[in-house]
């Protein structure tokens, strides 16, 4: 696999705004960490439209019962699991439709395997093991866009009939050229010449999460701007589901987690339980015949 030289990568150059950075006291350090990482949102906003027409592309495929496969390696990896793992308490689905990969496997999201990343095999591996199908979408994860791991999977995935997405922060990168589509951001030079877990990372994680969080809206997982079916598996999510339904219902707390306990935790159920004052068999075949659209379901638009 040919790979461009690291000094041509815009995320290896050696900034110039921060020379002695060695030398600055912790406040100057903080001010200027800060002070790059607001160049972070801008270079996403400039590639708003190309993340749209892959969002666009990944939710159609997922509407059809499609997968969306995240496949990174070091810290993007780690970022692309971490999305991946957020996805089913958030918008209660199964784990198996979001998936996050990393190169050296879960025992590298807690400590470094950096020669990982440069496993060819073990990538085309991985897409064999998942039996990706042309539904599925496969997201490439890599802030320099050449990480040969990142590379084989999405050359494998692309072979396989699958959507193929790039997301570097380097223009022209060696992901970009094998990927179908391609999201780069040019969050230009590291603070620390190098470790593209700063300004990279950011901007990678910004990009994930419209991925997954626009793709959850459009695939009807949220209603309003709520987590419509949030999983209660915890204090903190059944309080969060009371006061959705509180707001959306027009409820009081008691009232709202009563409901909630009817439809054993379901939100999207609880919610027309109150709204049609009907049973929890009935409000499951009312989703049913709407196909869980509560606009149709529901009295009116709450």
């Amino acid at each position: 696999m040919s790979l461009p030289s690291l000094d041509l990568l815009c995320t290896e150059h050696i900034a110039t705004d921060f020379p002695s950075l060695h030398s600055l006291t912790v406040k100057e350090l903080v001010d200027a960490m800060n002070q790059t990482d607001q160049q972070v949102a801008m270079a996403v906003q400039k590639e708003h439209a190309t993340i749209g027409l892959a969002i666009g592309a990944i939710v159609d495929r997922m509407s059809r019962g499609g997968r969306l496969i995240y496949v990174g390696a070091g810290t993007s990896g780690r970022l692309g699991v971490l999305d991946a793992s957020e996805c089913p308490p958030t918008f209660g689905i199964d784990p198996s439709q979001v998936v996050g990969i990393i190169a050296g496997g879960d025992g590298a999201l807690r400590a470094s395997i950096e020669g990982a990343e440069d496993c060819v095999e073990e990538a085309f591996a991985v897409i064999e093991n998942l039996d990706i199908q042309p539904n599925d979408s496969v997201v490439g994860i890599a802030a320099s866009g050449r990480t040969p791991y990142v590379i084989g999977a999405i050359e494998a995935a692309k072979k396989r009939g699958a959507l193929t997405v790039g997301l570097s922060c380097n223009k022209g990168s060696a992901l970009s050229r094998v990927a179908d589509m391609s999201i780069e951001i040019d969050s230009g030079p590291e603070i620390l010449a190098g470790s593209t877990r700063l300004k990279a990372g950011t901007a990678t994680k910004l990009v994930l999460n419209m991925i997954s969080t626009i793709a959850m809206v459009k695939l009807d997982k949220v209603y309003q701007n709520m987590m419509i079916d949030v999983r209660v598996s915890n204090l903190k999510l059944r309080a969060r589901a009371i006061t959705i339904l509180v707001s959306l219902a027009g409820t009081d707390p008691v009232t709202a987690e009563s409901a909630l306990d009817r439809a054993h935790g379901s939100v999207r159920h609880a919610l027309v339980i109150l709204n049609r004052q009907v049973s929890y068999e009935e409000a499951d075949a009312l989703l049913k015949t709407h196909k869980n659209d509560l606009d149709k379901v529901l009295v009116s638009h709450v």
